[in-house]
């Protein structure tokens, strides 16, 4: 190359290359402007980046001092000041170039060496870097010869790539937290993990709880889960009690309770966007997993499992680091919020070690871990946890988990059954693990959690709930011999409403989210209604769309179209009333413990009416012995537009005047007896029913109507001191609340749509969803077009669907969560469960298909329906309310009494007639 001067007309000298340069080294316009802008600051060339460099390099890098110099263009390699920036780049390629020589050629020196050291006598081996080194046990090396260091590695001028597996946890990997709590021993792996947690400022590592995510997502057995669950419980209080808060929040996928408004808000497009940029996704590569995966929990796993190298060394997480990154996102509002919460989001998917980690993270990003641990197996889990383990320093008393082993089982049945009532029942008065955890870390399961964790104003406590019954006749046989009130059962939506002696106003729905803005009129009205006396106050009541003229009762879905937020009183078109029916706490008194007939009083006599604003239910007390009077009433409430009747127990204890009646009754028929088969240990156990007493000599009471039925409030029960009576159920046929769970692909005129759907039921004790029927009846066109786009798999960003395709030939796989063994076909897609719709049907039968109920009924065989009926969607409830698994089994067997009833009534008559 040549590099020649040439003087324009104009007197200024310039560079010109020749056309052999392989690119063009004239500078940027910016580089050019700075050039020409008069200042005096000389142009760095190449040289002034590479001086440091070359200043750092190695004496072994050098040239051999009896080489000849290279040249460049006819200059030597001294002449550095001189040379051009094109000369000096190519001068340094020059350089590479021969170093790479000389490697290659040592490096082929070292696999020559390597073929001759292959004997059996030599004891030669090669080191890390190539280099031939003898081994320890070499003869030819004299004794008392220093052994020489071995050769530093050379320092490469370039970014070093981390490996995104060389720091994960391998002691928090290894701990057997799926053992049983009274074998586990906390104490054997604390010190290892602490000593692993000095360098991550003394708290739990994320690595902890993906080990007991991992375990529990292997298992569908609910005695594993819960004790998986101990076991981590019992680690982080013994090992790092301040971690244990923000553990129980990440288990339970949620991050505050429902009535403080804590939402992430995180979109679908920030967790792809943090999956790109970490882990090297173009688009199409994360199209691709997704539409294989479906989960984004297990794309984040691919993604990561593929990704072996990184730039920067990843930041061990723990626990307390994501709850409080996840606090930050939540909290992150107003104008650069999206920018702080995609940087919040990357740095997590970045920390995550290892590819389970970045499943977990990803699935806790999007509120859908899928572990199954349900708020029941969590206080459970936290009940016996804190039986047998406390934080150093607390003065509380543990059980030793030897004694226990050697129990009876119904002793530790016993114990556990007690811990476990404490701990949810003051979860129910107070939910909200922020205040239930603290307490139990100082003061561990007693008497005074209940004290400590009671009602509190303006903190809703969870509400208690009636169980269905399907007919009239029904519910005057379980409440034979007492007294009872019949109320309207108003179509509205319940409310929770909180008042201090300040006339502060809180207003929470069922689900306990917090409808305080949505009700500005009731929050003017409610500090009205207090009579003399009353300061402060937690009443329920139901709240209904109504006309102030007429007092006519209006439809739920005029008030579902009701604003939500920042609702202004001017503003409000849809009128409202209160119609209240329960007191829970008065003046800073619980009285939750009263019967309901002095809570009733109380609220009536105490409180205010202001008409078409705030009143009490329409009720009528009764007994069973007046069947034409509670008939006329159901009449009147359904002629009223209510849904039906609520009928509640009064008080704690029989009516002495209706106990003949229940003695003079006949007794039901007993259901013929079956016999017993072996349990599945992994099915759920069954609950005992009429039939066990064919192997059982014991006597038992039938039918139950001697059962104590308490008349107190028992936060989060469903009980049957109150009974549902809707219209519904009083019809031919009876409804459930189903949740739909998959689709398959319709024939003929339906074939663009889902048709049919595969609807299941909840189990409550196992988190699982358990399927119960396929529908195809019921619905119009326009459902189905809005359903078939409601439930898109072909849309990439449809998030209402799992997709997940593997080695099924492209067919989608059943989720974790679904028990449901196929028989009747797998689905062409799976919906994410987020519906709860009305279906009516003719009965139940026993079925091989499906699993709803199985092990409650049957140990082989669960529960289906005969000729469902789709209603409506039941926007009112959540997943969480639809029907259980338990209430299906009482339904069957209700079924089956009746059956019975009618055999045997058939035989009388035919006795009769001859």
């Amino acid at each position: 190359m040549t590099c020649t001067n040439a003087v324009h007309d104009n007197g200024r000298k310039h560079s010109r290359w020749n056309c052999l340069a392989p690119f063009n080294t004239m500078g940027s316009p910016t580089k050019r402007r700075k050039k020409n802008d008069g200042s005096s600051q000389p142009v760095r060339n190449l040289n002034y980046f590479f001086a440091k460099q070359r200043a750092n390099a190695k004496p072994d890098a050098e040239q051999p001092k009896d080489e000849t110099p290279t040249t460049v263009d006819g200059l030597n390699e001294g002449d550095d000041s001189t040379l051009t920036d094109e000369q000096l780049a190519r001068k340094l390629q020059a350089e590479w170039d021969a170093e790479d020589r000389n490697a290659a050629a040592a490096s082929a020196n070292a696999t020559e060496l390597r073929r001759e050291s292959e004997q059996p006598q030599n004891n030669s081996v090669l080191d890390g870097q190539g280099s031939l080194t003898a081994n320890k046990s070499d003869t030819r090396k004299p004794p008392d010869e220093p052994s020489k260091p071995p050769t530093p590695k050379k320092q490469q001028n370039t970014l070093s790539l981390q490996s995104t597996a060389a720091d994960e946890d391998t002691v928090s990997n290894n701990i057997p937290f799926d053992q049983s709590p009274l074998e586990f021993s906390p104490v054997k792996y604390i010190p290892d993990l602490q000593k692993h947690w000095a360098s991550d400022g003394g708290h739990a590592t994320y690595a902890l709880l993906t080990r007991c995510f991992v375990l529990i997502n292997s298992t569908t057995s609910r005695i594993k889960i819960v004790d998986t669950l101990v076991n981590l419980l019992r680690t982080i209080i013994e090992g790092d009690p301040e971690s244990l808060l923000p553990a129980v929040w990440l288990a339970t996928n949620s991050i505050s309770p429902p009535y403080i408004d804590l939402e992430l808000g995180l979109g679908g497009s920030a967790i792809s966007k943090a999956l790109k940029k970490v882990c090297g996704l173009d688009n199409a590569g994360l199209k691709t997993l997704y539409s294989k995966y479906g989960d984004p929990g297990d794309v984040a796993f691919e993604a990561k499992k593929r990704q072996s190298f990184t730039l920067r060394k990843p930041k061990p997480l723990t626990i307390k680091s994501v709850f409080d990154s996840l606090v930050k996102v939540a909290n992150s509002k107003g104008q650069g919020s999206v920018e702080t919460k995609q940087r919040i989001v990357e740095r997590l998917v970045q920390d995550a070690r290892g590819a389970e980690e970045s499943r977990y993270i990803v699935r806790t990003l999007v509120q859908h871990l899928r572990i199954g641990a349900v708020k029941t197996t969590m206080l459970i889990a936290l009940s016996r946890a804190f039986m047998l383990s406390k934080p150093s320093g607390a003065d509380f008393d543990v059980r030793a988990s030897d004694a226990m082993r050697k129990m009876k089982k119904e002793d530790l049945v016993a114990i556990y059954s007690r811990n476990e009532e404490i701990v949810k029942a003051s979860f129910a008065r107070r939910p909200n693990y922020n205040d239930l955890i603290p307490t139990l870390l100082e003061i561990g399961i007693c008497d005074e959690l209940l004290i400590r964790c009671g009602l509190s104003l303006h903190v809703p406590l969870r509400p208690m709930l009636g169980s269905i019954t399907r007919d009239m006749g029904e519910m005057l046989t379980k409440l034979q011999g007492r007294d009872f009130s019949c109320e309207f059962k108003y179509d509205g939506q319940r409310a929770q409403v909180h008042c201090d002696d300040k006339g502060k106003v809180t207003i929470f729905s069922r689900h306990l989210e917090l409808m305080t803005d949505k009700y500005p009129d009731l929050v003017a009205m409610v500090p009205k209604i207090r009579g003399e006396g009353v300061s402060s106050f937690i009443l329920e009541g139901e709240v209904v769309a109504i006309d102030r003229q007429s007092g006519e009762l209006k439809p739920f879905q005029t008030l579902a179209n009701r604003a939500r937020k920042d609702v202004v009183i001017g503003s409000v078109t849809i009128d409202v009333c209160l119609f209240s029916f329960d007191l829970m706490y008065l003046n800073g008194e619980e009285l939750l413990n009263r019967s309901f007939r002095e809570r009733r009083n109380l609220l009536r006599s105490l409180f205010i009416e202001i008409p078409h604003h705030f009143t009490w239910v329409k009720s009528l007390d009764a007994t069973s012995a007046d069947v034409e009077v509670v008939q006329s009433f159901f009449k009147s409430a359904t002629d009223t537009k209510c849904e039906g009747i609520m009928v509640k127990v009064l008080d704690n204890a029989l009516n002495p005047d209706l106990e003949v009646d229940l003695d003079d009754s006949p007794e039901a028929p007993s259901l013929p007896a079956t016999p017993k088969k072996k349990t599945n240990p992994s099915k759920a156990k069954a609950v005992p029913t009429s039939t066990d007493t064919a192997d059982d000599p014991t006597p038992r009471p039938h039918s139950g109507r001697r059962k104590a039925l308490l008349s107190t409030y028992e936060p989060d029960k469903r009980l049957d001191s109150w009974l549902k009576v809707k219209k519904d159920y009083a019809a031919s046929s009876d409804t459930l609340d189903l949740i739909p769970i998959a689709g398959f692909h319709g024939s003929g005129r339906k074939a663009a749509w889902w048709s049919p759907i595969l609807l299941a039921v909840r189990n409550a004790h196992t988190g699982q969803l358990e399927a119960l029927t396929k529908c195809m009846s019921g619905f119009t066109d326009a459902f189905y077009k809005a359903h078939r786009a409601k439930y898109d798999p072909d849309d990439p960003e449809n998030t209402n669907v799992v997709r997940k395709a593997g080695s099924t030939g492209g067919m989608a796989v059943k989720p974790s969560y679904v028990d449901y063994n196929g028989g009747g076909g797998e689905p062409d897609v799976w919906f994410q469960p987020q519906e709860v719709w009305e279906v009516a049907f003719a009965d139940l039968t026993l079925s091989p298909t499906y699993t709803a109920a199985i092990g409650l009924v049957s140990e082989e065989r669960g529960l289906s329906t005969r000729f469902p009926r789709f209603l409506k969607v039941r926007e009112d409830k959540s997943v969480e309310e639809a029907t259980e698994a338990g209430e299906l089994a009482d339904m069957f067997r209700k079924q089956e009494m009746r059956v019975v009833r009618e055999e045997a009534k058939g035989g009388h008559r035919d006795a009769e007639a001859e």
